[in-house]
């Protein structure tokens, strides 16, 4: 069984896809990793760049043993794999690149990164925890995965609040899509307020096997506002086709 490695995003965790675990069990391990500074490897040092990440999960598997994977992206995280996906493509199957995009200055986002590292340093990394998770829901502090959601991102520093922000205000994938040759799921929720439409549609459009789903009514945290679709989804993408009987 070829495992499903999940690479969370900004201020993220492991714990966010435990709903994934139980739903694919039958069809993928799934290797959920926390990121150094999130979750729980809060008390690793920050990293400060993507590649840095990337290496990181790349290192990480090596260590475990685990050679060929598919490999899922969620935000930040989506830039992480993309990168991962050229440093290593032989040992990739499927990607999926989740609520992520290509330009890591994230245009169209809620808010510039420069404003959200000034109002992390003014209000504490908690208070910048809470506040930003609201965003990624279609009903922001009211929705009933929230407080979940925010308590992993809460786990993480002012310190790896900060590397983050400038781990994607500094990288760009842009340029390199076209060395994208996996097989490629692109999930975005049609509200999402991190990444813009152009985003998606650039993925959509320079990946030469891509494909698009456009989830209606979710913000940027599709698998907590819709798990069992975002489920559906997956299934769909990673289960080999049945063998059609000949008749």
């Amino acid at each position: 069984m070829t495992p499903l490695v999940m690479v969370h995003g900004f201020m993220g965790g492991s714990a966010q896809w435990a709903g994934e675990v139980a739903r694919l069990s039958d069809i993928r391990e799934v290797i959920a990793l926390d990121l150094p500074g999130f979750g729980a490897n809060s008390h690793l040092a920050p990293v400060n760049t993507i590649c840095g990440f990337a290496d990181w999960v790349i290192d990480t598997l090596d260590r475990r043993g685990v050679q060929d994977f598919d490999l899922l992206g969620h935000s930040m995280g989506g830039m992480i794999v993309q990168e991962m996906a050229r440093k290593s493509p032989d040992r990739i199957g499927k990607l999926v690149l989740y609520a992520t995009g290509a330009k890591g200055v994230l245009p169209g986002r809620f808010e510039p990164i420069a404003e959200s590292q000034e109002r992390a340093r003014l209000d504490g990394a908690q208070a910048t925890a809470r506040r930003i998770a609201a965003t990624w829901f279609l009903h922001r502090e009211a929705a009933p995965a929230y407080e979940d959601c925010a308590a992993i991102a809460e786990h993480a520093s002012l310190g790896a609040i900060l590397a983050g922000l400038d781990a994607m205000q500094g990288w760009s994938g842009e340029t390199a899509l076209g060395d994208l040759t996996r097989e490629t799921l692109i999930i975005w929720g049609d509200c999402d307020r991190t990444y813009a439409w152009e985003q998606t549609a650039l993925l959509w459009q320079a990946i030469e096997k891509a494909h698009l789903a456009v989830v209606p009514g979710c913000a940027h945290a599709v698998h907590l506002e819709k798990p069992e679709l975002f489920a559906a989804l997956l299934r769909d993408y990673l289960q080999p086709p049945e063998p059609k009987a000949i008749i």
